[in-house]
């Protein structure tokens, strides 16, 4: 019975692997030369395998790799070198600098430190999370900042009651708070998302457009500052708190951050290298690259003692840096072999006769693309899948790849309709403040909220 069980769950794995065997008996598409079908095939049942996850996603990336070379798309040499790259170890540096940060259980003074800024009113605290969780995310990443932040949200309903139940918009309002800040700051920093470094790889290697640290932040950090209101004045106007003041709540957590004494020496420590590697981020990366700079600041940590390699090795999701260069490997792989030139023209043929094939209704049919594909797998297989097909579409149309490229990664941030699509609201529904808290649709489509 069990392995009946078992095999159910991986009847996705044999309907893709079916799709790709269909697909490679048919007929090649006009356009296509039989190697970009091969590419292709690879593609859709990649694509398959991200939204239904029939094994665990690091074994699609390693299905890439093994794709690329089985169907004669590249040699091994060239697909090992495609998964390591700059953008690789600026993935893997951002996660470990997040694991040290993490380390030092700054938690509780954060908490503390918002609700000095902002008094007890919670529609002051709601803005405060939103746009502390953006700040945060904007550098270390969305998953990092809501593994940080929820125990200060944790912390702030625990101690305003106990029965969560009893203060259910309350508990809703302020993990969404964190969960939703967190999202759409992704974009804010090439350091803020893997997607952000998969865009910058596709910018390099397929269109020879280099963007600096600065310049992104140039591009992306306005709109983030438009966004952090708004998402605090939906939220607060969709989850009514049962109470409006969190005095009793401010009062118990000054206690407990006045137990654990004055901010140690490490914590500041840590705080100054964080500070330092974005800096240099922002001033030395177009040199040495953003992924060695990220290293660099890895070494400090160490250097300093404020974390052990042991930390880094059993805290970082190494399976995650294998997804993030297995997107990368497929795009690169779908520009060589002419599938991201052929999918682009496809698209705009099909859109033509609409009228938005280029300029601005090109890139607004562009972002709900990428928000409706982002719903149902992570924003970052979303960014990698569709990032090549996108950049070629606006140079297709002679509309501008950067301009594209950022409407494709800001788009992605926008998945609030199921879990299953941000890590920042997989960890706040996991959390279990939010079963059967806000009407959920079970299993994760949790954000089918009313909205006005």
């Amino acid at each position: 019975m069990s392995f009946l069980k078992e095999l159910a769950k991986r009847r996705w794995l044999f309907i893709g692997l079916l799709v790709g065997a269909a697909l490679l008996s048919g007929p090649v598409p006009e356009g296509l030369t039989p190697t970009g079908m091969r590419a292709l095939t690879l593609v859709i049942v990649v694509f398959i395998f991200f939204i239904t996850e029939p094994i665990p996603l690091p074994g699609v990336a390693l299905f890439i790799a093994i794709g690329q070379v089985l169907l004669g798309l590249e040699r091994p040499t060239a697909v090992a070198q495609s998964f390591m790259s700059d953008s690789v170890f600026f993935i893997m540096g951002s996660l470990m600098i997040a694991t040290a940060l993490v380390k030092q259980n700054l938690d509780k003074r954060i908490a503390l430190a918002i609700v000095k800024m902002t008094g007890p009113s919670v529609h002051r605290i709601v803005f405060a999370l939103v746009a502390f969780s953006a700040l945060l995310a904007s550098f270390i990443g969305e998953h990092t900042v809501a593994a940080m932040m929820l125990p200060v949200g944790a912390a702030l309903i625990n101690y305003t009651n106990r029965d969560w139940r009893k203060i259910r918009n309350l508990s809703t309002l302020i993990l969404l708070s964190i969960a939703y800040g967190a999202m759409v700051a992704g974009a804010g920093t090439p350091s803020g998302g893997a997607r952000n470094a998969i865009m910058l790889a596709y910018w390099k290697k397929l269109f020879e457009v280099n963007m600096t640290y600065f310049e992104w932040i140039k591009f992306a950090y306005p709109m983030l500052l438009i966004e952090v209101p708004v998402i605090g004045f939906i939220l607060y106007r969709t989850f009514s708190p049962e109470t409006k003041d969190l005095s009793p709540a401010v009062a118990a957590l000054k206690e407990k951050v006045a137990e654990s004494g004055p901010i140690s020496s490490k914590e500041w420590l840590a705080i100054v290298i964080f500070l330092f590697t974005v800096l240099m981020w922002m001033t030395i990366s177009d040199t040495i690259g953003l992924g060695i700079t990220a290293l660099i600041g890895i070494l400090l940590f160490l250097v300093a003692g404020v974390v052990k390699w042991e930390d880094l090795n059993n805290n970082v999701n190494w399976g995650t840096i294998l997804i993030y260069g297995g997107a990368i490997s497929l795009g690169i792989m779908m520009k060589r072999t002419g599938v991201a030139e052929w999918l682009s023209h496809a698209f705009l043929e099909w859109v033509a006769p609409f009228g938005i094939h280029k300029g601005i209704p090109l890139l607004i049919a562009i972002s709900f693309m990428t928000i409706l594909m982002a719903s149902f797998m992570s924003s970052g297989a979303t960014v990698g899948v569709l990032g090549p097909i996108t950049l070629n579409i606006a140079s297709l149309s002679g509309t501008s790849v950067i301009v594209a490229g950022f409407i494709t990664v800001i788009s992605s941030s926008f998945c609030f309709l199921t879990t299953i699509a941000s890590p920042a609201c997989n960890i706040m529904y996991g959390s279990g403040y939010l079963s059967k808290g806000i009407g959920s649709l079970r299993d994760g489509n949790w954000s089918l909220f009313r909205l006005y």
